[in-house]
């Protein structure tokens, strides 16, 4: 299962024109627990924006102990064309490829778990357009931005999404929607 699981603006944007996240460590509120999600994932997926974002915000060169603490040993592929610096004795991945090319090997690197599309937008819909992205949770907080990198770049009409919960968690609510027509007989 490719799963796309992100915190939001209420007005959909993922960061500011920056890549910042400012906005979301503003939130004085209890967080929703990501702890039962992520002990389903077997693989991480992201964009190069979103993992060098993760670098330099954790310094994870310099402390690659925290990328131990969040992704454990579980492989972390990256689509990108450039040459990145990867955290000491951490799994990354580096794929110059489109994403349907890509699908197989992350798959398989998957087994039975969940593949967490972790982002950016442009890439999410990447998997959307190849029909491989199988669910969206969006954590959407109390913030709204002008402008910024947007949630998910693509038209999503109502029929390709079926709501399978809500809840509230302090200052946050999350949606849960499962995409329609995705996965392998799509």
């Amino acid at each position: 299962m490719f799963v796309f699981n992100t915190a939001t603006t209420a007005n959909g944007f993922l960061a500011d024109p920056h890549d910042s996240l400012e906005w979301l460590f503003q939130v004085k509120s209890e967080a929703p627990d990501m702890e039962p999600f992520t002990e389903t994932v077997s693989v991480f997926v992201m964009g190069s924006s979103t993992y060098e974002w993760l670098l330099n915000t954790e310094n994870m060169l310099g402390q690659p102990e925290k990328w131990v603490e969040f992704f454990g040993d579980r492989p972390s592929y990256v689509f990108t064309s450039r040459d990145l610096h990867v955290p000491p004795g951490v799994d990354v991945r580096f794929l110059n490829s489109s994403v349907p090319d890509a699908l197989p090997t992350i798959a398989e690197a998957a087994g039975d778990g969940v593949v967490w599309v972790m982002g950016g937008g442009d890439l999410v819909g990447q998997f959307l357009d190849a029909n491989s992205l199988d669910r969206i949770i969006m954590t959407i907080a109390p913030a709204f931005l002008a402008s910024g990198k947007p949630l998910l770049p693509r038209t999503v009409h109502p029929d390709r999404l079926t709501l399978k919960g809500t809840r509230a968690v302090g200052q946050f609510v999350e949606i849960t929607y499962d995409v329609v027509g995705s996965g392998p007989s799509a």
